[in-house]
């Protein structure tokens, strides 16, 4: 590690006890259009939050005296289609990249930002966010967590959703530690259950990789180390069979897209049903408390914003298509996820874990803490 200063060290000076969001403002499908009306309606909503804006200053002109709030010009957007390398090599002065930036600890140890939000360019920003804040011990590849709504009423945790398209069986297990350290800092569940997403609940299913995975978790939940359910489908992600789902990135953004696109199409169909006639629009009106209810509970715009999990520093990724509503929810998470030290318990867990991590076979898994491994 040397002398920089690990995720638990990293501190903000806060103004008055304040949370401060880093917002890379230019970012996303509609940029300023949305998210200065979010972070408005945001700064209405948590009286003792601050904001850091960051975009090209004659764009966040309206946002000029604000209270509670400091702009950061940016002269640079990195595009929705940019590729990764132009993100980090030529657009140095990008919005995104100077709002990552806003929460790395300077030489003091401390960061102007306790965590940033971006609707950016997914691998662009998981690429500037590694490379400016490193990732923690013991992690190769940060992931991206988010929850989906299941039928107990609460939430699944699922990771990754599209950070990493290939991964090891080592990378599952890191996930799996990574969630579990979100759902127990988060939601206050100290042994929170894992499952494996597969094509079938049984073990010998699944490709190698998936194998190893499961030999890997199991050996974890052996030491107490992890609470692993077992193999599960992508059914029990909405059954809530367990509080997290682990698989890789191309599987898990698959997924996600897919639910959201179900629970579009569903509420458009029961809109269709309502309306055919003036004898189901009557019938819509008694029905439209509960209408109301059910599109609530489906609106993907209320799970917006989801924790890039791994990185020395809270970094928060929105839809690029986030509406205001939308993007304010990922503001809000960012802002909880500071206000309860996410970033601190979750590195303790890792490290904790990680450390005692056993792998099949009794090998030291090789990123491991106890192995001396820095990233």
């Amino acid at each position: 590690m040397g002398s920089a200063p690990t995720a638990a060290a990293a501190t903000v000076a806060p103004i008055g006890g304040a949370i401060r969001l880093a917002v890379d403002c230019m970012g996303g499908d509609h940029g300023p259009a949305v998210t200065l009306p979010a972070c408005r309606a945001f700064l209405d909503a948590h009286p003792q939050a601050e904001l850091i804006l960051v975009g090209r200053a004659a764009e966040l002109a309206p946002a000029a005296g604000w209270a509670r709030t400091r702009v950061v010009a940016a002269t640079e957007v990195v595009e929705m289609d940019d590729p990764v390398e132009v993100a980090l090599r030529r657009k140095k002065d990008s919005s995104l990249r100077v709002a990552v930036a806003q929460v790395k600890p300077g030489e003091d140890g401390k960061a102007a930002a306790h965590a940033c939000v971006s609707a950016g360019n997914t691998g662009a920003l998981m690429a500037v966010s590694r490379y400016v804040l490193k990732t923690l011990e013991g992690i190769d590849r940060p992931a991206i967590a988010t929850v989906m709504p299941n039928q107990r009423d609460g939430f699944t945790t699922v990771l990754d959703l599209g950070a990493n398209v290939d991964c090891t069986a080592e990378h599952l297990l890191q996930f799996a530690v990574m969630g579990s350290a979100l759902v127990a800092a988060v939601e206050g569940k100290s042994d929170p259950s894992v499952g494996l997403l597969n094509i079938g609940e049984e073990a010998i299913k699944g490709s190698e990789t998936i194998k190893r995975a499961a030999e890997l978790l199991r050996a974890a939940a052996a030491s107490g180390h992890l609470n692993f359910h077992g193999n599960v489908e992508g059914n029990d992600i909405f059954k809530g069979t367990t509080d997290i789902v682990v698989c890789d990135g191309f599987v898990g953004n698959v997924a996600l897209k897919t639910a959201e696109g179900l629970a579009a199409m569903l509420t458009s169909f029961i809109k269709q049903e309502f309306t055919r006639n003036a004898f189901t629009k009557m019938a819509a009106l008694v029905a439209m408390p509960v209408l109301k209810h059910f599109k609530a509970r489906v609106d993907h715009r209320r799970y917006n914003g989801a924790a890039l999990l791994g990185l020395r520093g809270l970094v928060f990724k929105s839809h690029g298509s986030a509406d205001a509503f939308a993007f304010q929810q990922a503001l809000n998470r960012a802002y909880d996820a500071a206000r309860n030290r996410l970033l601190d318990r979750v590195h303790d867990r890792i490290l904790e874990t990680l450390a005692a991590m056993p792998v099949a076979g009794g090998e030291t898994p090789p990123d491991s803490p106890a192995m001396g491994a820095t990233r």
